[in-house]
């Protein structure tokens, strides 16, 4: 198996934990289940912050360990502090080491809005991440049917989540559908974890006009992001880049002086 299918057979058994540890009837009694969701959507249109999703990240498949000793409090607020226009949260983790309460120690944190950055296959997982106070959810084409995206991106919105659907390849655009108006462009192969940044912009002359780009994965330098806005992308995710740092925050401060 590639690690992508090693990851998914890996969530597909944790989510069954799930379901047995907490029930949806507990989840839906949570307090920020009842909480109106902030829309990144709305933040990106808007243009005002910089258009970066910055990511707290402890590690990956990849790279194994990339910070285990900064705590998402201090992180995420440095990350707000100086314009993110979103926050991403892993939780997934056997695999990238993060987990709920991460997410909800970013909730109480910022006043920005929050993607749960996980491998997301099961209805529960959309309750659970409205439970814990996100307010996107991640859809990844490459694990997921175009029947599937539709049915999760449904009942996502009608929990009052956003969307960001997330693909690699020109064969996944057919994911797309009307509920999916951020639409993500993984730089990084999930089944090869190279990265390939001309091949996402050849890509994103696909995608429809009326959506958000973004793009995902190996952004490491203000040219990449000049590149990608004169792409038409409105929003890039990046965590690795500040997150390998022994200060992610102050790594973000300095990134985002040079977009200036």
């Amino acid at each position: 198996m590639n690690i992508l299918d090693k990851i998914i057979d890996a969530k597909r058994k944790s989510v069954k934990q799930q379901k047995s540890d907490a029930s949806i009837h507990e989840l839906m009694n949570s307090v920020y289940f009842k909480r109106n969701s902030l829309s990144l959507v709305e933040r990106l249109n808007s243009g005002v912050a910089n258009g970066i999703i910055a990511e707290f990240k402890r590690k990956s498949p990849s790279k194994g360990i990339i910070n285990n000793q900064s705590g998402v409090v201090d992180v995420v607020s440095s990350y707000e502090k100086y314009g993110a226009s979103g926050i991403s949260v892993l939780t997934d983790e056997e695999f990238f080491g993060g987990s709920s309460e991460d997410l909800k120690e970013a909730r109480e944190a910022v006043s920005i809005p929050i993607l749960r950055k996980d491998f997301i296959i099961d209805e529960y997982q959309l309750i659970e991440a409205k439970a814990i106070g996100a307010d996107v959810i991640l859809l990844i084409a490459a694990c997921l049917s175009p029947g599937e995206v539709r049915r999760l991106a449904a009942i996502a919105k009608n929990l009052g989540l956003e969307i960001l659907l997330e693909l690699h390849d020109e064969k996944e655009l057919d994911h797309i559908c009307d509920e999916t108006k951020i639409i993500g462009i993984n730089n990084r192969n999930l089944k090869t974890f190279e990265v390939d940044i001309e091949k996402s912009l050849k890509m994103a002359e696909k995608i429809p006009g009326d959506k958000i780009k973004i793009a995902e994965s190996g952004i490491n330098s203000a040219e990449n992001i000049r590149l990608f806005k004169e792409n038409g992308f409105k929003g890039f995710l990046i965590g690795e880049n500040f997150m390998k740092e022994a200060n992610p925050g102050k790594a973000f401060e300095k990134f985002v002086n040079k977009l200036k």
